[in-house]
């Protein structure tokens, strides 16, 4: 259901939808934030999606038309390393999924949950930035 980052300008930038899922309001506004309209020279975040929940992270996943997932491992009741697994194993062609872990000893249940990208907290910038431009450019 996803489609892959399009250019979006003759120049080569790469411009993304990317769907967020935390329930933690402050997780969510640290990632938009410390991403930004342009994590890379090459690379725009045209739109944000944020959800609070499993259910509506499941549902847009599946219906969004994203790029790119970022999911919060911490969430309640809910985690996102469960959710990734899930449209890992349910989604054809999903897009690549970051997983933020809640410390870097949580590594092993990153790759348990199939994720593209790990990232453990508390989060660095110039790492959130790379991870995310990477995801863009596969």
């Amino acid at each position: 259901m996803s489609s892959p980052a399009v250019p979006s300008t003759p120049t080569g930038t790469t411009s993304i939808s990317i769907l967020l899922y935390s329930n933690d309001r402050s997780v969510r506004d640290a990632v938009r934030i410390g991403v930004g309209e342009r994590p890379a020279d090459d690379v725009v975040v045209e739109r944000w999606m944020e959800c609070a929940t499993p259910e509506v992270t499941l549902i847009e996943a599946q219906t969004g038309d994203y790029d790119l997932l970022v999911l919060d491992g911490e969430s309640q009741p809910y985690g996102g390393m469960g959710v990734c697994r899930q449209l890992k194993n349910e989604l054809f062609d999903c897009p690549p999924v970051l997983v933020l872990t809640g410390r870097p000893g949580d590594g092993w249940l990153a790759t348990w949950s199939q994720a593209d990208a790990v990232l453990s907290r508390p989060l660095d910038e110039a790492r959130l930035t790379a991870a995310i431009a990477d995801l863009a450019r596969r």
